[in-house]
């Protein structure tokens, strides 16, 4: 297993862009389990981020759904930084049992 510092490093680049997420899966041990959660929630994140984004282009009220989707993403981002930095695993709320990345 990597070091704590690499552990937190890719945990929070995991949440940083798609670059960074992108960054951390190609450059992880990958037996790491924190890792592998954080790019777990990362990637739903950023799914959220690009559907939020596309149901605001029909304007109305899915503009404002936009807008408090992507509200939420961005608080959701900040907890998963938060986590990452403590080196927890604790899912985040709702979307904390959903799995993309084996």
């Amino acid at each position: 297993m990597q070091s704590n510092t690499s552990t937190k490093l890719f945990s929070v680049l995991c949440y940083l862009t798609v670059v960074g997420w992108i960054i951390s899966f190609l450059l992880r041990d990958k037996e790491d389990v924190v890792v592998k959660h954080h790019l777990n929630q990362g990637l739903i994140l950023i799914l959220a981020a690009i559907i939020f984004g596309a149901i605001g282009q029909f304007g109305g009220i899915f503009g404002l759904i936009r807008w408090v989707g992507c509200i939420a993403v961005f608080v959701y981002i900040i907890m998963g930084i938060a986590r990452a930095f403590q080196l927890s695993t604790q899912p985040l709320p709702l979307i904390g049992d959903i799995r993309l990345v084996k």
